[in-house]
């Protein structure tokens, strides 16, 4: 039986496919937003897909079924989802484009990081809470700037929630990049001792 603080090299397992569905979706947010016209419904599926990022994890520790690739794979849907989110709705300009930018130089930042750290022999990282969190936060302020740009009648509440979790969001996220570097650091001597 798989504890908490131990990985498996399964790959079909209930949380993975979960997070296969999420990362799915993803198209469909495209196809909603530019295809259909309809930020609303866009809007609605991506908060959907934010909010439902907990499931995984829950699963894989609940079910035991916690993997290698569940690890590997869900901070990677949550990043996918969330440059995609980033990009179609600055395009659309639902949110201002400072703000997509802040965000995009985070997100360049630590992706380009953590590659160069696997390049150099690092162990993997985990996603931190504070990392999770900014996300979390982020993944409700985009759909919410688009919710805000949609014919109905909640648009002006729906553009201050979006500051009310991006503000934070935003702080949060480059507070967790910051949190990384000692664990990068430690990371990087750990793996080049295991591969010596």
């Amino acid at each position: 039986m798989t504890s908490e603080d131990e990985s498996t090299d399964r790959i079909v397992t209930i949380p993975n496919f979960v997070t296969l569905v999420r990362l799915a979706c993803v198209p469909w947010f495209v196809w909603l937003l530019f295809a259909n016209e309809n930020r609303l419904g866009a809007a609605f599926l991506l908060a959907g897909l934010g909010a439902t990022d907990w499931i995984d994890g829950y699963l894989a520790r609940h079910l035991n079924q916690i993997s290698s690739v569940g690890k590997l794979l869900d901070p990677t849907t949550d990043r996918i989802m969330l440059l995609v989110a980033v990009f179609s709705i600055a395009k659309d300009g639902s949110v201002p484009i400072w703000f997509a930018a802040v965000v995009l130089a985070r997100e360049a930042v630590v992706s380009l990081i953590a590659l160069g750290l696997g390049a150099m022999g690092a162990r993997r990282i985990d996603v931190t809470w504070w990392g999770k969190t900014g996300t979390f936060f982020l993944m409700f302020s985009f759909p919410l700037f688009l919710a805000s740009h949609a014919n109905w009648a909640l648009a002006d509440p729906s553009r201050v929630l979006a500051w009310l979790c991006g503000i934070p969001g935003v702080a949060i996220a480059y507070y967790a990049a910051a949190g990384y570097i000692p664990i990068a650091r430690e990371a990087l001597v750990e793996g080049r001792a295991a591969r010596g």
